[in-house]
């Protein structure tokens, strides 16, 4: 047998000079649904030898190396005492590398995330790719359910915020009133299914196209439920993982984009797996969309 180039092999150790920073942040606290997604980062790493490097459609090979940064230690905190750690793992990240990746967690760690850009809100951007606004109301504290409504509590504009993916029977009318009275691009997957991922991308990066720094939210669990059983917000009917590849290539081939996140993987809810390829195939496209710039 020949060899195998596969992702594994990119890595490299986290003071290593690398374009692109990888980042566990194994957050559980505050999920709506209990589960096991600070287990992803270690399984994700684990998974990366079975991704090729080798792109059959392009005909590039995936050359780009990536500093692993290792887990934030946020085990056993709530979200409030975990966004501090966060945010400041997310800056020094950010200062090292011209992309992070950053591996939930559940969808909480998105608001750090984007806080440990600095800077003023107005210059940054949000795109999520989700099934849900998360837009649940903020009183009773920080959940996976609220990053988008706290971030803009925070006092980031829903004029930098669009959100792709939103699905039916899986949200409130409250929060799509809220929504769109801030600002936030609404793309649903009724629409993207009518115009196509590519369109609604565009739409996107269009809505955002004042924002000087871009932070990517790919929530899992806006994939159909089939193609990514270990997402507890996954419902029948979600996205297709080719649209969902090819949305995150797309989004990382911006270079404003300065972080990417994959939140709400419970590795516990699958069996097989399929939601760890899909999961692991997640970096080869942030990769190829980075080798785009």
């Amino acid at each position: 047998m020949g060899s195998w180039p596969n992702l594994a092999e990119l890595l490299v150790a986290r003071d290593a000079a690398a374009p692109v920073g990888l980042l566990g942040v194994p957050l559980a606290a505050g999920s709506v649904t209990a589960g096991a997604c600070d287990k992803a980062p270690g399984l994700l790493r684990a998974t990366l030898p079975r991704i090729g490097r080798y792109d059959v459609e392009t005909g590039r090979e995936l050359a780009t190396l990536v500093a692993d940064r290792g887990d934030v230690a946020v085990a056993g905190m709530s979200i409030e005492d975990a966004t501090g750690p966060i945010r400041d793992a997310v800056a020094d990240s950010a200062e090292a590398h011209a992309l992070t990746l950053l591996v939930g967690g559940n969808n909480a760690v998105t608001r750090p995330a984007l806080l440990g850009l600095g800077g003023s809100l107005d210059e940054i951007g949000l795109i999520t790719l989700d099934a849900h606004f998360d837009m649940r109301d903020t009183d009773q504290g920080l959940s996976n359910g609220n990053p988008v409504r706290a971030l803009l509590e925070d006092g980031l504009p829903g004029a930098n915020i669009a959100q792709v993916g939103l699905a039916s029977f899986a949200n409130s009318a409250a929060m799509h009133r809220d929504a769109v009275a801030a600002g936030n691009l609404v793309i649903t997957l009724g629409d993207v299914r009518a115009h196509g991922i590519d369109h609604a991308i565009a739409h996107a990066l269009d809505h955002v196209a004042h924002c000087d720094a871009l932070v990517i939210d790919c929530d899992i669990d806006v994939l159909d439920r089939a193609q990514l059983p270990g997402a507890p917000g996954a419902r029948p009917g979600g996205m297709a993982a080719a649209d969902f590849f090819a949305a995150v290539r797309r989004l990382a081939s911006d270079p404003r984009v300065r972080v990417i996140d994959l939140t709400e993987w419970d590795p516990a809810l699958d069996p097989s797996d399929l939601s760890a390829l899909t999961a692991a195939r997640w970096v080869a496209e942030c990769l190829a969309g980075y080798e785009l710039r």
